[in-house]
C-alpha cells in the first residue's frame, strides 16, 4: 500500500524517534559471515575422542596414518568424499579443512602452469553470478582476472548471456557457481541450467567451471534440493576436464579443523597432484581418518545435518518471520526464504542498500558491506544485504531483526518520499 506524502512524513518521523533510541543505547552484534554456532560446533565434539586403538591409524589395510604419505588423501575419506560428490574415488582428492585452498591451486595452476597458461594471454575474464560468494571474487581479483558479473534468477545464473560471453570471447576462461543453496541467495540450479553448462559452446578450449558445492548437504526443511550433478553430465557429452567440484566439513564439524575434497576428471586429479607435490607430502590424515569414523557415509552424515538443521531453523524462521510481520504490503524490500544454505538475502529499493548498512553499523548492528557479493564490490542497483544469523542466539538475532526492520524502513520510505 502506497503512503501519502503527509503520513509517510508522519511514519518517518516516528522511525527516526526510534532510531535516535537506538543510537543511544547501541547494541553489539555481528551477522556478518557464515560462522557456525557454539551449540553446532559441540555437535561434533565426540569426533575428537575418535582415534585411541593401534587399528584406528591403519587406512586402507596397511597406510600408517601417522607417518608421511597419502598425497591425495587416504582411501576412506576419498571413498566418504567421492560419494557425496557423486564421482569416482579415483576423480577425488583431500585436501586440508579449506576448500578455498582447493580453489585457489587450481586457479593459480590454471594461470602460471603448463603449456598455455593463462597469465600469457592478453586479457584473463571470468563469470561471476551476482549476488555471489565474495571470497571467490577477491581470488580472482587478487590473481588479475577480470571479472564479470552475471545475473541470477531462481534457476541460477542468466544462461543466455553466459553462453553468449563463452562461445564469443577466448578471453573468458570459466565461472564460479555455489549450485546448491547458493551463496547468498539460497537458490538451487536447474537442471536445465546445470546442462547448459556442461554443454555449452565455449571459444576458450580449457574453458572451467568452478562448481563450489559448499552447502551440499545443508538442508533446513524435508525438502532437500540438490543440484545435477555436473561432472557425470560433463563426463557423458565428452566435456569431462571443464568441471571442478569443492566440498568441505567446514560447516559440518570444525571450520577451523576441517577436511575439503575436490572432485575431477581423473586427468585434472593428476594435474592437481602433481602441483600439490611440490608443496606437501601429503595433509592431515589423522584428521581425515576421524572425520571419515565420524561421518561415515551419507546416510549418517545427514542424520548429523539434521541435528544442525534443527539448531538453524528456528533462527530463519525468525528471520521470516519479523520480515513478514514488519513488510507485508510494503513495497520496501523483498527477502529470500531458502530450504538450506547459511544466509537471507535482502533486495531493497535501489540505491538504498549502503545508507541501510551504514545505519546499522551507527547502532551496532554489522551485517555484511552492502556490495560484497558483487565483484569488486560495486553493485550498480545498490539493492543487495547479506544477512549471516547462523552464530547469534535467538534472542540477539530477534533484536538485530528490529533494528534492521527499522533501517530498512527509515531509510526506504526517506528515498521514496523525501
Amino acid at each position: 500500500m502506497e503512503l501519502s506524502r503527509e503520513t509517510a512524513t508522519e511514519r518517518i518521523a516516528l522511525l527516526e524517534k526510534e532510531y535516535q533510541q537506538y543510537l543511544e543505547k547501541p547494541m553489539n552484534l555481528t551477522i556478518t559471515r557464515g560462522v557456525p554456532s557454539k551449540e553446532q560446533l559441540a555437535l561434533s565434539e565426540p569426533m575428537l575422542g575418535l582415534l585411541n586403538q593401534p587399528e584406528d591409524f591403519i587406512s586402507n589395510g596397511t597406510i600408517d596414518i601417522r607417518n608421511y604419505g597419502e598425497l591425495t588423501g587416504i582411501y576412506e575419506a576419498k571413498k566418504l568424499f567421492s560419494e557425496l560428490l557423486g564421482a569416482e574415488i579415483e576423480e577425488t582428492l583431500i585436501g586440508g579443512n579449506s576448500s578455498l585452498s582447493l580453489m585457489y591451486l587450481v586457479l593459480a595452476t590454471k594461470f602460471f602452469m603448463g603449456e598455455h597458461p593463462w597469465k600469457a594471454e592478453k586479457k584473463v575474464e571470468f563469470l561471476c553470478p551476482s549476488p555471489g560468494y565474495d571470497r571467490h571474487f577477491s581470488m580472482t581479483e587478487h590473481l588479475g582476472i577480470e571479472m564479470i558479473p552475471i545475473e541470477m534468477d531462481e534457476n541460477g545464473p542468466d544462461m543466455d548471456e553466459v553462453e553468449r560471453l563463452a562461445a564469443n570471447d577466448s578471453a573468458v576462461k570459466g565461472i564460479w557457481c555455489v549450485p546448491t543453496y547458493s551463496n547468498p541467495t539460497g537458490i538451487t540450479y536447474s537442471d536445465e541450467v546445470v546442462d547448459r553448462l556442461a554443454t555449452m559452446t565455449t571459444k576458450a578450449p580449457d574453458f572451467a567451471i568452478l562448481w563450489d558445492n559448499a552447502y551440499l548437504v545443508h538442508h533446513l526443511t524435508d525438502v532437500h534440493k540438490t543440484a545435477k550433478n555436473i561432472l557425470t553430465t560433463c563426463k557423458t557429452i565428452g566435456n569431462a576436464n571443464r568441471v571442478w567440484m569443492f566440498c568441505s566439513t567446514s560447516k559440518m564439524t570444525f571450520p577451523g579443523a576441517g577436511v575439503s575434497a575436490l572432485a575431477a576428471s581423473k586427468e585434472n586429479i593428476a594435474l592437481i597432484a602433481n602441483e600439490l607435490s611440490y608443496q606437501t607430502i601429503g595433509y592431515d590424515k589423522l584428521n581425515q581418518m576421524r572425520h571419515v569414523k565420524f561421518l561415515q557415509d551419507s546416510d549418517q552424515v545427514a542424520v548429523h545435518m539434521a541435528k544442525h538443521a534443527a539448531i538453524l531453523k528456528p533462527k530463519f524462521d525468525l528471520i521470516k518471520e519479523k520480515l513478514h510481520e514488519r513488510f507485508d504490503g510494503k513495497a520496501l524490500v523483498e527477502w529470500t526464504e531458502p530450504a538450506g544454505g547459511y544466509f537471507v538475502h535482502l533486495t531493497t529499493l535501489e540505491g538504498c542498500a549502503t545508507n541501510i548498512v551504514e545505519a546499522l553499523d551507527k547502532i551496532g548492528v554489522k551485517v555484511t558491506t552492502a556490495g560484497a557479493t558483487y565483484p569488486y564490490g560495486k553493485n550498480p542497483k545498490d539493492n543487495s544485504i547479506r544477512l549471516a544469523p547462523t552464530s547469534v542466539a535467538l534472542p540477539d538475532l530477534s533484536q538485530a531483526m528490529d533494528a534492521i526492520g527499522l533501517c530498512i524502513e527509515l531509510i526506504s520510505l526517506e528515498k521514496k518520499h523525501l
